[in-house]
């Protein structure tokens, strides 16, 4: 953990950089890391998930009105993602990312999605599974919308598996200065800026991103 100020008195705000193998809940299942080992303080819960198999930036609040507009679809929000996938997509595999898929629970909306350099990330533990004779890529992707593995959904549909998934933003907040397994409060300037997104949410301000 990495304490930036004593526990607040009022709501919790964490941020939490949640490792692979680790799950979004306190129970144990299925022989993955539950959330009851890092220590969190008494009543806080998940706004948002990621899957066991994911990794990267994770709420944990008290705030129950913020959980409702984290998880609830209407109230779509940008969160970034950074996948690594077999091969390389080219500009149409972009294009048909960015302008929405039809999946088996229907149309994606349209998102942003770019080829980026391979980013600075840790090895994952277990290490991927590489095949010697596959390249492979990383794209940063953008949704304003949080369905069951979507993203490895959205790559699979274009013929591009994703090896490697890390939730980079939610928002404008990143986990940034926090090693995997590692949280912290909210500073009294972020809990501003989480109440400023609250609002947008409330008022329905995120529209699907432009290209």
């Amino acid at each position: 953990m990495i304490e930036n100020r004593l526990p607040p008195a009022g709501r919790i705000y964490i941020l939490f950089n949640k490792p692979y193998g680790t799950l979004s809940q306190f129970t144990p299942c299925a022989g993955h890391t539950p959330l009851s080992v890092y220590n969190f303080p008494p009543a806080v819960y998940c706004a948002g998930r990621l899957d066991h198999d994911s990794e990267g930036l994770l709420f944990l609040t008290t705030d129950g009105e913020l959980k409702h507009l984290l998880c609830t679809p209407q109230f779509g929000h940008p969160r970034t993602y950074l996948a690594q996938v077999e091969n390389i997509p080219d500009g149409n595999a972009l294009r048909a990312l960015q302008k929405g898929l039809m999946l088996r629970d229907g149309p994606t909306k349209p998102c942003k999605a770019r080829l980026i350099s391979p980013p600075d990330l840790p090895e994952r533990v277990p290490p991927v599974r590489f095949r010697k004779t596959v390249p492979t890529a990383w794209v940063e992707i953008t949704l304003t919308e949080g369905r069951n593995r979507q993203v490895r959904r959205m790559f699979a549909n274009i013929g591009f598996p994703v090896l490697r998934l890390v939730r980079s933003q939610i928002g404008t907040f990143t986990a940034q200065g926090l090693e995997q397994g590692q949280w912290r409060y909210l500073s009294k300037e972020e809990e501003k800026k989480l109440a400023e997104l609250k609002n947008s949410l409330r008022r329905g301000a995120f529209k699907c991103p432009k290209k």
